[in-house]
């Protein structure tokens, strides 16, 4: 599958996800889809006919309350069935608000309790690399997360022990929950925070795919240093009203946005209606 097509598959999942099991969170999805559509249709080695091969990559959503798009990104690699995906965030669902590895193919680790992707991804590749493996370790931050101290002490962990095998991505849409990041604990010079720690750092459009496949796409032990690429994103990409809106990120569409949301990502003939 195309990138962008996957992308576009993971926004409509998202939208249609969050309306029926009635969550929140679908401007976070909707900033980090490309960035996984990415991952996962081109950079990331994954195999869904075995989820728990020993020399796969990993991937750790740090922020975890954009869990519905990892789901949805998994669906369309085939790990799970695209019609499960309704059921997210119902009773008896394995599809939790917050992204779960119980019971779900391709999940590596439980998140949602924010601050803590980047140090269980920290010691993945740490013990990669003394196993003498290969493969890579991706995680993905918020910037809003950044807020915490319990990355920073990861982020100097990984530099002093030189994991070249592990790439952070950051979705730096520049709002977190109730207001502006600048606006919470404002983190810029960002870039210069991220290489004073000693890693290697490249910022790209967060929403341009080759800029995205060229950034992540890095070979374990190229670097001798971590990697992080800060993504600059837009909240709520792909739908016009959505769009930097700090609404958007508990808000549910119901109704007559849910109805125009379908129309922007061209989400039609899904064999209901948009009151469903």
């Amino acid at each position: 599958m195309d990138t962008r097509d996957m992308a576009l598959a993971i926004r409509r999942h998202a939208v249609q996800m969050t309306h029926l099991g009635k969550s929140s969170h679908v401007g976070s999805v909707l900033s980090l889809a490309d960035i996984l559509a990415v991952l996962y249709g081109r950079v990331m080695a994954v195999d869904p006919a075995d989820p728990r091969w020993a020399d796969r990559d990993r991937f750790i959503l740090s922020k975890g309350h954009a869990g519905a798009g990892v789901y949805a990104a998994l669906a369309e690699r085939g790990f799970l069935p695209r019609e499960q995906l309704k059921t997210h965030y119902q009773n008896g669902s394995k599809l939790s608000g917050h992204v779960s590895h119980k019971g779900v193919p391709g999940v590596e680790f439980s998140t949602g309790s924010l601050g803590h992707g980047l140090s269980v991804g920290t010691g993945m590749a740490l013990a990669a690399k003394r196993a003498g493996r290969d493969n890579r370790v991706y995680v993905l931050l918020s910037d809003g997360e950044c807020d915490e101290g319990s990355n920073w002490e990861a982020i100097m962990f990984a530099a002093h022990h030189k994991l070249d095998n592990l790439v952070v991505a950051v979705d730096y849409n520049k709002i977190q929950s109730l207001d502006l990041v600048a606006n919470t604990l404002a983190l810029e010079p960002f870039a210069d925070k991220w290489r004073a720690f000693g890693w290697y750092v490249a910022e790209v459009d967060g929403h341009d795919h080759e800029a995205l496949l060229a950034a992540l796409d890095v070979p374990a032990g190229g670097r001798g240093q971590p990697s992080v690429v800060i993504c600059h994103t837009t909240k709520g990409k792909g739908v016009s009203f959505m769009e930097d809106q700090v609404l958007w990120h508990y808000r549910t569409p119901q109704g007559d946005e849910y109805r125009d949301a379908r129309a922007e990502l061209g989400l039609t003939g899904e064999g209901e209606t948009a009151d469903a």
